[in-house]
This record gives structure tokens, C-alpha cells and sequence, in this order.
């Protein structure tokens, strides 16, 4: 690059109108205008760093600056301002670099040269698409019984949850195509939830019993698909096989064993979502403060109350129980127990009392033989199992979330001889999640319930419930005319009911596939 060469400043007149010429400003006033400007480039925030060089400093007076513009290798001059401007007018260069600021002695123009560019801080993302998976063991008992309901009618799983969306097996025993003539059996999983275009792999397999471990394994997971995942469009959409296994095969195979075949069901749903998470993580462990409760009330430290059941004594700490409860807090802050260090509970048994405490300490449930034990028995003394008590305890002292536990332990006893006493329990304790379930089963299996003798106790204790259990009829049947895949409840009495003693809904339905 050539020398620069100094233009003639505007504000400098001819000689003759200023025989003294243009006044010097002083090096104080050089300082306070460089520093103005320096200022003005810092917030502008176009540049990184730069050097100021102005004609207050010696080596500009040897000429030095122009050497040094003359060597430099990014010496591209931008543009060039008198130093008169006022730092407002000065603007961006186009490129957004770093600049060498210089001064010229005589005319003070500022000139700016290129350094390297400003970098912002960098951003990334990532595009992740993965599988959720879940899967489902769904046992069939009973396969000889199954066999010659009908070509394209199946036994149906329980739905189960994968990915956001509820899935279900459908299993045919006289397979699914008539043209096969019940050749063969078919297995299909279902999208049983409302969903549009969900993307899924799948993974069938039947399980082999003998203890050998050679299933039979249909699979999406373990190789490569060149359409993609399957598909399925909306809800009832199945993916599956309609020769899943040859029928007089199966029959002598090790995949069926004291006449009850076993399928696992994988499902891998498929989602999208950018991962902005930080490359370092730090892992926060599970709450324990139930456990420092427990022991607080293991080790008896500071009790201030004492309950005595059946002669047995529990020590405990009167904020944590009203904390927990509000019928503790009435009694012992707004009640006759205030002052009152004993309590005597007359209503209730020692364990289901010690199980009480440890769930308002530790927010769990108690590892308990007899209260894990199943509580199916068909006789009205339902009432007498250890889950019936503690679901007793939780209405009396108003625990919702301990209620809530022991509805769930119940529920998983439903059958159809212990379901009339079940919804009896419920409605007596207000558990309206657990008497829904109970409605809805004895709704769908009808007739086999009136022939229980849970019905008959029903009908002599409960007359109220029988008109709801009428409604949720007649909901059923509006279910099945729309389309829903219920079996029509009024069909069960041409059919002449279901007398087995099931746990779960295997019960035949019409075409759902």
C-alpha cells in the first residue's frame, strides 16, 4: 500500500481569510478526544481490541505509524474520518473487524485497518431420533377353551402404555384370515389410543416353556428396515401376522404348556427432539427424607405422644402426624388430645396401626406379607384382608395418596367372584377410582357376576349400587354401538355368560382388528 496522502481538512480556510491559521488544540484536549473515541468504539462492540495512536505520542513524530501500516498484512484501509467528527457520526465499517486506530500529526485523521474478526459465541444443537420402549407379557390360559370362537375374533391384552400411546395384543385363535381356514393362528399388536402417523418398531415373541430359551422371535430391532418404522395411521391400526405360528404345530411345541401360551410384546414408538442438554451433568440422588423420618420414628427420639392399641404402644411426634393429617392436627391442636399424652385406638389393629405410622413417616406403603398377599377370596369377609383395614385407616384419618395405594392393591384382585365385594369395600371407604374399575368389570362381565355369590351379598347389603351398576350397563352399550371394541354386554346373555373365574379381560371381541 501506498503512503497516504493527507487531505486537506475542511475546516482549514485559505491563509489569507487566517493569517494565523487554525488554533492547536492542546495535548490535554488531543487525550480527552481520544479517549471520547475510544470509548465510542468500545460501544459500538464492532471490535475486539485495537491500538490508539494519536499525534500526542513521539514515535508517531518519526514517522514510525507509516512503516508499520506499510508492513502490515491485512492492511486494507476501510475508511477514513477527520478527527473533527464528532464520535455520534461515526459509523460501522461494512466488514465487522477489529481496527488499528492511528492519528496523523497534522490533520488528525482517523484511519482503520483490519485486524480479525469478532467471533460471537458459538451455538450448536442436535437433532436426536430415538425409540421409547416398553413391553408386555400377556399370558393366554386356557388355550384349548379358546380354540373355535371364530375365524377373525380375538383375545385381547390389557392395554398397556409405550411412548405416550396405549397399546394392546390381539391374539386369534383360529387365526385372522378365513382364506387360511384356521390353518394357522395370528398374533397383531394394536394402537389402542386416540394417535395419527405414529412411527413404531415392534418385536413379537413366543415364549418357549420348556426352560431352553429358543423363542420364537419376530423383531423390527434387530435389523435394518429400508422403509423406515411401521406406520400406523390411527387408532384400531394393527401390525402383526396373520401366520404367526401353524395351528397343529403350536399345539405339540414347547411354546404351550399345561395349556396356557405366553407372548412378550415389544414397543419401540419413535420421537424427534433436539437435545440441548450440557456435554457434563451432575447427578442429584433420590429424596431420602422419608427415610430420616423413619428413623425418627424408630428411634422414638422426641416423641410426645403415645398411642396405645390393643396394649401394644406406638411413640410418635404430634407435628409430623398433623403435618400429614388433618384429623390429627384437629385433635391434637384443636380438640380434647391437645394436652392429652396417651391415646387409646380402639378401632383398629396394632399392624394396620404400625402400617399407618410408617406410611405418614416414610410416604410408602409397608413390606408386609399379609398385606401384599392376594386378597381374591369370594366370601364378604373381604372386609377383614390387611389392604381393606389400611384403606379403612387412610378414609378415617383422611389420607388420599394412602388410599390411593391401597385401591391399587385391591384392583389387581378383581375377578369375577371377588369383584361385588371389591366394589361393596369401595363405596363404603370412598374409593371412586377403585369402584369405577369395579363398575366397568362387573359391566362387561355381567352375567358371570350375577351368578357369583359376591352378587347375592351385593344385592342383600347394597341395593344402591346395583342401580349404578345399571348405568355403567347401559354406558357399555353405548360404547359397543359406536363402534367401541367392548363386547356388547346383552350379547353375554345369549351367550350364556362367562363362569370362569378370571383376574383379567379375556373376553372375546368382535372383529376389533
Amino acid at each position: 500500500m501506498g503512503k497516504c496522502k493527507r487531505p486537506t481538512p475542511k475546516t482549514v480556510k485559505d491563509a489569507t481569510e487566517h493569517p494565523e491559521g487554525p488554533s492547536k488544540p492542546s495535548a490535554l484536549d488531543r487525550l480527552e478526544a481520544a479517549n471520547q473515541f475510544l470509548a465510542k468504539i468500545m460501544k459500538l462492540r464492532w471490535y475486539q481490541s485495537f491500538v490508539i495512536l494519536s499525534n500526542f505520542f513521539p514515535f508517531w513524530q518519526n514517522k514510525s505509524c507509516l512503516g508499520f501500516l506499510e508492513s502490515h498484512p491485512r492492511k486494507k484501509i476501510l475508511s477514513c474520518f477527520p478527527s473533527s467528527s464528532s464520535p455520534s457520526s461515526l459509523t460501522s465499517p461494512k466488514s465487522e473487524t477489529t481496527a488499528l486506530v492511528v492519528g496523523n500529526k497534522s490533520e488528525d485523521h482517523v484511519v482503520f485497518v483490519p485486524l480479525q474478526p469478532r467471533l460471537g459465541s458459538p451455538s450448536s444443537s442436535r437433532s436426536v431420533t430415538e425409540t421409547v420402549n416398553g413391553s408386555h407379557n400377556f399370558t393366554i390360559k386356557g388355550y384349548s377353551l379358546a380354540k373355535g370362537i371364530g375365524v377373525g375374533k380375538h383375545i385381547a391384552s390389557d392395554n398397556f402404555t409405550v411412548g405416550g400411546y396405549q397399546w394392546a395384543i390381539y391374539f386369534y385363535p383360529d387365526g385372522k384370515n378365513p382364506e387360511d381356514n384356521s390353518t394357522y393362528v395370528s398374533v397383531f399388536i394394536a394402537l389402542a389410543s386416540e394417535g395419527t402417523d405414529v412411527r413404531a418398531l415392534f418385536e413379537l415373541t413366543l415364549l418357549d416353556q420348556s426352560g431352553a430359551g429358543k423363542h420364537k422371535v419376530h423383531s423390527h430391532f434387530d435389523r435394518s428396515l429400508e422403509s423406515g418404522p411401521y406406520t400406523l395411521k390411527y387408532r384400531g391400526s394393527m401390525w402383526g401376522y396373520k401366520r404367526f405360528f401353524r395351528r397343529n404345530m403350536l399345539e405339540s411345541s414347547v411354546f404351550l404348556k399345561d395349556d396356557c401360551l405366553k407372548i412378550n410384546c415389544t414397543v419401540g414408538v419413535v420421537v424427534s427432539a433436539i437435545d440441548c442438554s450440557r456435554l457434563h451433568s451432575i447427578h442429584v440422588p433420590e429424596s431420602d427424607i422419608g427415610a430420616h423420618f423413619g428413623m425418627l420414628l424408630e428411634n422414638e427420639e422426641c416423641s410426645d405422644v403415645t398411642f396405645i392399641v390393643s396394649g401394644e404402644k406406638f411413640h410418635a411426634h404430634k407435628l409430623v402426624l398433623a403435618a400429614r393429617s388433618p384429623v390429627f392436627e384437629t385433635d391434637f391442636f384443636d380438640g380434647m388430645d391437645e394436652d392429652n399424652p396417651e391415646i387409646v385406638i380402639t378401632d383398629m389393629e396394632p399392624n394396620v396401626f404400625k402400617a399407618l405410622l410408617h406410611y405418614i413417616y416414610r410416604d410408602t406403603l409397608v413390606e408386609d406379607e399379609d398385606f401384599l398377599a392376594s386378597t381374591s377370596s369370594c366370601t364378604p369377609s373381604l372386609s377383614d384382608t390387611f389392604a381393606a383395614k389400611l384403606l379403612a385407616a387412610s378414609e378415617k384419618y383422611a389420607l388420599p395418596r394412602l388410599r390411593l395405594m391401597c385401591e391399587s392393591v385391591l384392583c389387581r384382585d378383581i375377578s369375577v367372584d371377588s369383584v361385588a365385594n371389591i366394589l361393596a369395600l369401595a363405596d363404603r371407604y370412598h374409593a371412586s377410582d377403585l369402584k369405577s374399575v369395579c363398575l366397568k368389570f362387573a359391566a362387561e362381565n355381567l352375567v358371570a357376576v350375577m351368578r357369583s355369590d359376591g352378587f347375592e351379598y351385593l344385592k342383600e347389603n347394597c341395593p344402591l349400587l346395583q342401580s349404578e351398576l345399571l348405568k355403567t350397563v347401559a354406558g357399555c352399550e353405548e360404547e359397543f354401538s359406536g363402534g367401541g371394541k367392548s363386547r356388547s354386554v346383552w350379547a353375554q346373555f345369549s351367550d350364556g355368560g362367562d363362569t370362569n373365574d378370571r383376574s383379567v379381560r379375556q373376553q372375546t371381541w368382535e372383529n376389533g382388528g
